[in-house]
């Protein structure tokens, strides 16, 4: 057998560069990296010396660039995922918010933190954690709930095995989530002598696996005893890239869709049968269907507390759920019957096995009448009143093409977006809902540029998750990787504070003028923005936003808008209750109102067929 002879962290450079996947791109395509002594010697001196063979990226914030990664491997529906590597302490575990972010999305990104010293020779180093009652603890061990591979290299022949159980994590469609690899930073440097056939080129093939042909005729049997199902797609169709799949079997059948924040933009939103968000954040449309359907079909779909309105959403009292997904864990939630497989395999054979039935098709109005709503909620504001986010994102449509993609992620955003956005093109709306983490954002958007360089990139953010964290603004205009950020200024968490009021609370530390404080909260975001590199500017209002926009688009550098906006209303059409647990005892009338109110609705709640 002939070897080489390299030290960890060469051989894991090495490794990655040879990974592709079934389209013959790299697997791993780059790598970000903050560097401290824990991975600067070692993995750091193996990535320089690779080149351009595996790109290293330096990001300003190690979960920010984590997100970027993240997002990048979203917006390529899982076919590729970079590496994140950081030093040993408070680098490391700063990227646990990513790790739990990627984990609760079903998104492949490679985590490379620096890890204590194998010998345990100089020990305790510089950022290490010691746990008083076990020795082979480390802050990495943090990782654990929140990777779905975790593996300490404490040897460098323990990579032969790791490495490959890594890829396989990445690349498997059921399993796909955060591997993170602690590296001892001693054994970084150590070398051995690594078999030459562990460097080959090596395919990972996304799986297409399909349900046994039982469930696939129990499933068409449901579907056609159905009067009126309802399809909910979620991100899984985009993952499965099965889009056009979806959109024809709609067709064929008959039946209508509904869409999931992470499955938005599956469809074209001007699609007859494409009727729009749905649960608590959804349209008119889709809820009335939804809450009159006997069977709702779920598509890659982990039916999640928003989706399903906290489960009073669906409200026909013989309902049923069939749930198409690619992992047994989601696809079995709730009593569904569980079709475990490939979204666009799945939806060709339950295909076949319909034949020609097709179901009846919803009312024509309920869509019309929801795209009147949206077309009032988003028009300019009249007079000189301050606008909603509602308006601004109409602003941001009107002057925004059809091949952009959206990236959003927390506060009130989000739900406005869901209801009201027009996504034309798969890919087109780019939301981190599942974990809705503050903070995502900006990397998001970075993440999503390196993606899809050729699409216009459109980040909406509130003031809150800018401040959280805006460093890869200067990533982006460093590494000439356009953006354009349009920043929601209602002085506060606004989202939040309209959730305080709707459980009976009184205004306290949300807004800023309801936090405690002993100066008035003045922030010039454009003047930051500018400072970190972007062309930015404040506009006064939705006519002067929308040249803005303009300007923006022509541009070739990051630029950032700025309006400030009202943080009271929000859209009322459409939408649905949420369970959000209000006290049930207080001194409070508003309180105990709201207490009254929250046990009528939870009442509508229903367990597990």
């Amino acid at each position: 057998m002939r070897t080489i002879r390299l030290t960890t962290a060469q051989a894991l450079v090495r490794y990655l560069i040879a990974q592709k996947n079934g389209d013959g791109d790299p697997l791993i395509p780059g790598c970000w990296a903050i560097f401290g002594h824990g991975n600067v010697a070692g993995l750091g001196e193996a990535l320089a010396e690779a080149g351009d063979a595996l790109p290293t990226w330096r990001g300003h914030n190690e979960q920010a660039m984590a997100h970027a990664a993240i997002a990048f491997a979203k917006a390529r529906n899982r076919r590729q995922a970079m590496a994140v590597t950081t030093s040993i302490g408070p680098g490391a575990t700063n990227m646990v918010t990513a790790a739990a972010l990627a984990h609760v999305n079903r998104l492949p990104v490679l985590l490379l933190p620096g890890d204590v010293f194998a010998t345990r020779a100089p020990d305790p180093v510089l950022q290490q954690i010691e746990d008083f009652d076990d020795g082979t603890v480390s802050a990495n061990d943090c990782f654990r709930p929140v990777s779905r591979y975790f593996d300490r290299i404490q040897r460098p022949e323990q990579l032969v095995t790791a490495l490959p159980r890594a890829m396989m994590t990445l690349s498997d469609p059921e399993r796909c989530g955060p591997v993170t690899l602690a590296l001892c930073q001693d054994v970084q440097a150590e070398a051995f002598d690594y078999p030459e056939s562990f460097f080959a080129e090596t395919v990972w093939r996304m799986r297409r696996p399909r349900p046994d042909t039982a469930s696939i005729n129990e499933a068409a049997k449901a579907i056609r005893a159905a009067r009126r199902p309802l399809i909910v797609a979620g991100g899984g169709v985009h993952y499965s890239r099965a889009c056009d799949t979806l959109r024809a079997f709609a067709e064929a059948h008959g039946i209508p869709v509904a869409e999931t924040q992470a499955g938005k933009s599956a469809l074209s939103w001007d699609h007859p049968l494409n009727l729009g968000s749905i649960g608590v954040t959804g349209s008119a449309a889709a809820n009335t269907v939804a809450a009159e359907a006997d069977l709702v079909i779920g598509i890659g779909t982990r039916f999640q507390d928003f989706t399903t309105g906290s489960w009073a959403l669906f409200r026909h009292p013989e309902r049923k759920i069939v749930s198409v997904n690619i992992t047994a864990f989601d696809a079995g939630k709730h009593g569904a019957l569980a079709l475990v497989g490939d979204a666009k395999a799945t939806l060709s054979d339950l295909g076949e096995a319909l034949g020609n039935h097709r179901a009846e098709p919803p009312d024509a109005a309920l869509k019309a009448a929801w795209l009147a709503q949206v077309d009032a909620a988003t028009a300019p504001p009249s007079g000189n009143t301050m606008p909603s986010d509602a308006q601004v994102i109409g602003a941001v449509q009107r002057a925004t093409g059809d091949d952009a993609v959206l990236v959003c992620a927390a506060g009130g955003l989000p739900g406005e977006l869901h209801k009201l956005w027009k996504a034309a093109r798969p890919n087109g709306y780019h939301l981190e809902y599942g974990y809705s983490c503050m903070g995502y954002e900006i990397a998001g958007g970075l993440g999503t540029k390196m993606a899809l360089p050729a699409r216009e990139v459109v980040v909406m953010v509130g003031d809150g998750s800018y401040l959280m964290m805006n460093s890869e603004l200067a990533t982006s205009v460093m590494l000439g990787l356009k953006i354009i950020v349009v920043l929601l200024d209602n002085r506060g968490f606004g989202c939040i504070n309209r959730l305080q009021a709707a459980t009976g609370g009184r205004p306290f530390n949300n807004l800023l003028q309801d936090a405690r404080h002993a100066v008035e909260s003045e922030i010039d975001f454009a003047a930051h923005a500018a400072a970190l590199g972007a062309a930015a500017e404040k506009v006064s209002g939705i006519a002067e936003l929308e040249e803005a926009m303009a300007r923006a688009r022509a541009g070739e550098r990051s630029t950032v808008i700025v309006i400030d906006t009202d943080p009271m209303p929000s859209t009322q059409a459409g939408g649905h209750w949420w369970d959000v647990a209000v006290p049930e005892v207080s001194e409070r009338r508003e309180v105990t109102e709201a207490r009254a109110a929250y046990e009528t609705q939870r009442a509508l709640q229903r367990a597990a067929d």
